[in-house]
């Protein structure tokens, strides 16, 4: 334990051994020289004694090996070196840029300015050529990214948004939707009647749907009776799950149309398969969830996810605990 000790002058130090030779000892203090203004400064001494010539209890001495003192300003200048330089240094960085007080705003600017290009695939090639950002910083920049885009997912579901709202946020965090899918086409429309929120290629190279419904009191899950003390999809859900598996049938239907391929080149339509995104389960019990459950069991090409299944599962990719109970019995979503 370490006890910081007052001198009769008033003054708090602190002492450690930074090594201990057979004939020296290093030691490291802090002091405390408080002012009238009620400021204080804090000074560091580093020291070598000759261990006859000094006590290890207090390491005083009138005829140090060496010794250095700090001021306040030059301590707090040492830390901000450290703090700035050493990681760097340790790695063999040749060149960098400390961020500190002093990286004033027309430097942010300047930099801002240099990764605004408009060509953003040509900015990303000429990044990772010439290793510009160190695959650590990458990373950290995506989790940082990812991480708010949850925060803001959030704020969102507290919100009554319309049905455009949420496509633009999904459209902007497809990774939410899963790593089954590779990307968003930027085709949408089957045919002239049947318009999907989006049309996906999936890990596979094969065509896939997702329908979205907005979070809203008015598309309840659930119908507000039991039937035969069973719970039932909303009337509304069933509209939804209809209006997917009617997606399902016409993106089948239109598999061998020419013009149909054309629009989503380099993706196979073969058995597309549909998530319904539709609301919220964060209040269920112990039964909805078991009928949740079975309710997906019954479909083999449609799977059904609440907002807040995608929202626990954006979590677990970013392996972010949720402190909330578990909201269904098993773990893991069902599959197709």
């Amino acid at each position: 334990m370490k006890i910081i000790k007052t001198s009769e002058k008033g003054i708090d130090h602190l002492h450690s051994i930074l090594q201990k030779k057979p004939k020296t000892v290093t030691k490291v203090s802090f002091w405390k020289i408080p002012h009238r203004t009620q400021k204080e400064d804090i000074c560091l001494k580093l020291a070598r004694y000759k261990i006859e010539d000094t006590s290890l209890e207090t390491l005083e001495c009138n005829n140090p090996k060496s010794e250095l003192t700090l001021d306040n300003v030059e301590f707090e200048n040492l830390l901000t070196f450290l703090s700035e330089n050493y990681e760097p240094f340790k790695q063999g960085i040749k060149k960098y840029i400390p961020i500190d007080d002093r990286f004033d705003p027309e430097s942010i600017e300047h930099l801002r300015a240099i990764f605004d290009n408009k060509d953003k695939e040509e900015l990303l090639k000429f990044v990772a050529q010439h290793n510009i950002l160190p695959e650590e910083l990458i990373s950290g920049l995506k989790y940082q990214s990812q991480k708010n885009a949850i925060l803001e997912f959030e704020e969102l579901l507290n919100q009554d948004l319309l049905e455009k709202d949420w496509q633009r946020w999904f459209t902007r965090n497809e990774w939410v939707l899963g790593s089954e899918f590779v990307k968003i086409l930027d085709e949408r429309e089957i045919d002239s009647d049947n318009i999907a929120d989006y049309l996906m290629k999936a890990y596979d190279g094969f065509l896939d749907i997702i329908e979205i419904k907005r979070p809203a009191d008015e598309l309840p899950f659930w119908a507000d009776k039991k039937d035969h003390n069973n719970y039932v999809p909303s009337n509304e859900l069933v509209r939804a799950i209809t209006q997917a598996t009617t997606y399902i049938f016409e993106v089948e239907r239109e598999a061998n149309s020419i013009k149909f391929c054309e629009r989503v080149r380099h993706v196979k339509t073969i058995k597309p398969r549909c998530v319904l995104i539709y609301g919220r389960s964060d209040g269920w019990d112990d039964g909805q969830c078991e009928a949740y459950r079975i309710l997906n069991s019954s479909y083999h090409n449609l799977n059904i996810m609440t907002y807040d299944h995608v929202l626990k599962r954006a979590k677990r990719i970013l392996n972010i605990e949720d402190e909330g109970p578990p909201e269904e019995p098993n773990d893991e979503f069902p599959p197709f």
